[in-house]
């Protein structure tokens, strides 16, 4: 199946937020995901995977850069509780804004928190969710990724990498998200107390080396969602499995979704 592209800018309260759809080029989509990209990420870093995963799925794949990234707006008034602010009030809006009812969420990183913040808030809204990579407490002290990232992109070649996905708000961009996961308590931050709350059915993605979370990530959301849930743990693989291993993760996306769509809802596992 071959899908075709479009782009779009949507105007929510805070400003513009730029958004591409891929869908199936005859026309039909048997249903829709929604791409939550990671802390540093925008729609270009997902590279060729919204296609891959339109063809693989016949849905409409929507994604977008969250305010502050990418080719979108900085908001004015920004709060140390972006995760939440992003999951209950900004990604509401953009939904609402595209018509987009029951998604499917897909998010990575920062994204997949994002998506499961806004599952336990609206248990009723998705058709389904794939979280990779996703944090629900953090371990930024454990593995010390961000304060090699924040050297890499003072001293090294990251801010050269990352201009040309964010040609707007580069250093506002990347201070923000190290700010706040190196902000003094947020050694203590979790969402694990939401995690009971989600119904929709839960497929878990994760490297067995990635060098941002452990695989106790993995665990405790399969354990506490209340609605069906899997796993996919992929060997050798670090923080992005869609770009590191994208056929295996569309092969295990692709049934997932079909079955949501068929109506029938994996074992919890």
């Amino acid at each position: 199946m071959t899908v075709e592209m479009e782009t779009l800018a949507v105007r929510l309260p805070e400003g513009m937020v730029q958004v591409a759809r891929w869908t199936p080029s005859d026309g039909t989509a048997r249903g829709e995901i929604v791409l939550l990209h990671q802390g540093l990420g925008s729609i270009t870093q997902w590279g060729s995977f919204p296609e891959a995963l339109g063809a693989a799925t016949a849905c409409r794949v929507t994604a977008y850069d969250r305010l502050g990234y990418g080719r979108s707006d900085f908001p004015d008034d920004e709060r140390g509780d972006f995760l939440e602010r992003e999951a209950w009030e900004r990604l509401p809006a953009l939904l609402d804004a595209l018509g987009v009812e029951q998604p499917i969420l897909y998010g990575h990183s920062d994204g997949g928190t994002i998506a499961l913040l806004y599952a336990s808030e609206r248990p009723a809204a998705l058709a389904g969710l794939v979280s990779e990579a996703a944090h629900v407490f953090s371990e930024v002290a454990e593995t010390g990724g961000i304060e090699a990232l924040r050297a890499e992109f003072e001293t090294g070649d990251l801010a050269r990498k990352l201009a040309r996905h964010h040609p707007r708000h580069l250093d506002r961009m990347f201070h923000r998200w190290a700010d706040f996961w190196q902000a003094p308590g947020r050694d203590d931050w979790t969402m694990l107390e939401r995690l009971a709350a989600i119904e929709c059915p839960v497929l878990v993605v994760q490297g067995d080396a990635d060098e941002h979370g452990s695989l106790r990530q993995v665990d405790e959301i399969v354990e506490r969602v209340h609605g069906p849930a899997e796993r996919r743990i992929l060997p050798g693989c670090g923080h992005s499995p869609h770009r590191e291993q994208p056929q295996a993760v569309l092969a295990a996306v692709a049934p997932f979704v079909a079955a949501i769509l068929q109506g029938n809802r994996a074992p919890h596992t």
